[in-house]
């Protein structure tokens, strides 16, 4: 008997969850990014993080800085040989939106990318505005989290 593989199971979205921790969020806005062959497969494959990066506006282009994209290495005798490339990626905006975020950034707001979408033919990524948090509002955070836990743990239990 032939041994079957089993499918892989490929992710839809990678999601920076880091990101709602560290900024309160306000917009949201879908791009697209251009990739090249490699970059696209490890986003199909989900070999992608998105924690630390962030958008920058330069020479009216949106660019994706940080994310790490573990591309595939093809040698003989390495199997599943992967490097690490953090380099900046284009994103694909229409101007008026760009003209937008421009005037947001210079009003002291971030841009962070959110989720990175793989499910149709294109692969999007959802950026949002942000406003860094201090530490004492990542503890409020964190406080809240615990609290809605413990509710829903007692309602559960009842």
């Amino acid at each position: 008997m032939a041994n079957k593989k089993k499918p892989s199971k490929k992710t839809s979205a990678i999601v920076n969850r880091r990101a709602s921790f560290d900024y309160a969020l306000g917009d949201e806005l879908q791009v697209g990014v251009a990739l090249t062959g490699p970059e696209t497969r490890a986003a199909r494959d989900g070999h992608i993080q998105l924690k630390g990066s962030f958008v920058t506006i330069k020479d009216n282009e949106l660019w994706l800085n940080n994310a790490s994209f573990s591309l595939k290495i093809n040698e003989k005798n390495k199997e599943n040989a992967r490097s690490i490339d953090t380099s900046p990626r284009k994103l694909l905006a229409k101007r008026k939106q760009i003209d937008e975020l421009a005037e947001r950034k210079q009003a002291g707001m971030s841009i962070v990318p959110l989720r990175l979408l793989t499910k149709g033919r294109y692969i999007k990524i959802i950026i949002a505005l942000g406003k860094g948090k201090k530490n004492y509002d990542k503890r409020e955070t964190l406080k809240r989290r615990d609290q809605e836990r413990d509710v829903a743990r007692a309602i559960k239990s009842v």
